[in-house]
């Protein structure tokens, strides 16, 4: 009791100034480190206090989306509007605000209708959405959809309760954790799931509730949240608040995108680290290994990094909004490459750069100001896309899984040599009953073909969804590939030195050598040409550099390292003893 009066007292101290209580940082201040003891022991709920009886699913970002969620301050109120203007295209747009009156007036004199607006008006603390917002799972997979709230870790009361306010908007149910033995204090920047029961987070989790052990944190993860893999990596040194939003981000079931600092710069080696931690020990949910994709992390103004004070700025603090990604930007001369990336990773998708320059000082961009409202009648594809191949004889099998509550009535295939030419169908045929498997045949290419394919599905209820969610604008490819361009064991102007140790058992290095910055993929193939494990993907920069894989964990025999890049194909044989 002495507690909760301490913390009350307190927080009306801290929270009485308007000023304050609109610009509090990512970051907890000083005061607030005060606070946070009593205010833990008086977080009350206000709806279902007890895990989803049924089994759930949650959702990854990338999925069809409903709603997003935002908090409105005048402090941030220019970022605010570009993210309304983008995302009331693709969704409704929820604003929570303490006068909705001042927010249509600011956006009719910007020209901005209340098309896909609702307002939320209720009191917050801050503008960070994505860390005490609403989750979205499923009921068994697709069906109904709930939402779940954590302990925000912050002693932000108005922020705390802001799920609930969503909760009441939507006409969603609540689950909160907040009673013992599930009270869990989560921060939404550091969590990110790819749709299947894998998340990641960092060890912020495990600091942040000392009351319970790992065990006992992820078997409440798999009660409320249906996650069955929590993989969780160490704090990095020069981001304060440890929130993995900051440098990483999944684009798919089995594609991580990861902030890439200079050699030895800032957090640098322990991000490089926790990737080869996560590589060497998890696969995807395909059972293959994660896919990467690299994106810069570029210094401040100044030419500073945050090893020496400056801002973390960050790309990967970016946000689906169905069709859309809107991206934190800050100078064109890193923007530039950034953007280039995030397309050719996703292709189809409207990228939207945002300037966050005033917000990111503050420790946070465009993931941290934003939050998704799943959408209720989910019509879910899942779909690990084909590699490349030296097959030009067979069908290539397509497998994906698909469901809906009310059961598929159709799948379709479709699949073109040319996006300018348009596709051709193929029927898919339901093959596994227990995974809910479709299944259906590219037909067989010549060398040097690269096919573009997407599948569609219809419920029968009649809703209908695509994957990915972009096509036909947006698709998968794979190349099918001669050996025509093999180079064997030979130095060349642009592509693969000599690897070495050849033949290799552990570690072999790989130098890559080019004449200008190139974007391509570096992987390992059997000797058919298919895709063993991506070992890099990105941007090859001007000059030398080494690449590495492990081939401890592979059968003795024969393989192939295969670079691909804009300027061409090479192909190296390794040998694995």
């Amino acid at each position: 009791m002495r507690a909760n009066l301490l913390f009350f007292f307190l927080a009306f101290f801290i929270f009485s100034s308007n000023l304050i209580a609109q610009d509090l940082p990512n970051y907890m201040t000083e005061e607030e480190q005060m606070l946070m003891p009593a205010y833990l022991q008086s977080r009350s709920a206000k709806s279902i206090t007890h895990p989803p009886t049924s089994p759930v699913r949650a959702m990854a970002e990338w999925e069809e989306i409903s709603g997003l969620c935002i908090r409105w301050t005048s402090s941030q109120q220019t970022i605010l509007r570009q993210i309304i203007v983008a995302a009331k295209l693709e969704t409704m747009v929820y604003i929570v605000c303490s006068d909705s009156n001042s927010v249509r007036s600011y956006l009719t004199s910007n020209g901005i209708n209340f098309t896909n607006i609702k307002f939320v008006q209720k009191p917050s603390d801050s503008i960070w959405m994505r860390d005490y917002g609403q989750w979205n799972v499923y009921k068994n997979d697709v069906d109904s959809l709930y939402l779940i709230d954590w302990i925000y870790n912050r002693p932000r009361p108005n922020d705390d309760a802001v799920p609930s306010e969503i909760a009441t908007a939507t006409g969603l149910p609540l689950y909160e954790m907040v009673n013992s033995p599930n009270d869990l204090t989560h921060t939404g920047g550091n969590y990110m799931v790819d749709g299947w029961g894998t998340a990641f987070s960092s060890e912020l989790i495990l600091d942040e509730n000392t009351d319970k052990t790992e065990s006992e944190i992820d078997n409440i993860m798999q009660d409320w949240m249906g996650i069955d893999r929590y993989i969780k990596m160490p704090t990095l040194p020069y981001d304060e608040i440890h929130h993995i939003d900051m440098h990483l981000k999944l684009l798919d079931e089995e594609t991580l995108l990861v902030g890439e600092y200079a050699s030895g710069i800032a957090d640098g080696p322990q991000i490089e680290a926790n990737l080869q931690y996560v590589l060497s020990n998890y696969n995807s949910v395909f059972g293959t290994p994660y896919k990467v994709v690299r994106i810069p992390m570029p210094p401040d103004g100044s030419g500073d990094y945050p090893d020496n004070f400056g801002d973390y700025r960050t790309y990967t603090n970016s946000t689906f909004i169905n069709k859309t990604l809107i991206v934190p930007t800050y100078a064109q001369q890193y923007d530039t490459t950034a953007l280039r990336i995030l397309r050719e990773a996703l292709p189809g998708y409207t990228v939207v750069g945002i300037n966050c320059n005033n917000i990111i000082n503050q420790l946070g961009a465009l993931h941290c100001i934003t939050k998704e409202v799943g959408t209720s009648d989910p019509l879910l594809i899942t779909h690990q896309p084909l590699q490349n191949t030296t097959n030009t004889t067979t069908p290539y099998q397509v497998d994906a899984w698909i469901k809906h509550k009310t059961g598929i009535q159709t799948a379709t295939l479709y699949y073109t040599t040319d996006t300018t030419q348009g596709y051709q169908s193929v029927n898919m045929s339901f093959t596994n009953v227990p995974s809910d498997t479709w299944t259906g045949f590219i037909p067989a290419q010549p060398a040097g073909t690269v096919v573009f394919y997407y599948i569609h599905a219809q419920a029968n209820s009649g809703k209908q969804q695509v994957r990915p969610i972009t096509a036909p604008d947006g698709w998968w490819k794979f190349n099918v590939v001669g050996f025509t361009t093999i180079i064997e064991d030979e130095d060349t102007e642009n592509g693969m030195l000599s690897s070495y140790p050849n033949p290799s058992h552990g570690i072999t290095c790989i130098p890559i050598k080019t004449s200008s910055e190139l974007n391509g993929k570096l992987f390992l193939a059997d000797v058919s040409g298919r895709e063993i494990t991506t070992i890099y993907t990105g941007i090859f920069f001007r000059g030398e550099k080494n690449y590495f894989i492990n081939t401890l964990n592979l059968n003795a025999g024969n393989y192939l390292l295969i670079l691909q890049t804009e300027d061409g194909n090479s192909v190296q044989k390794l040998i694995v003893k």
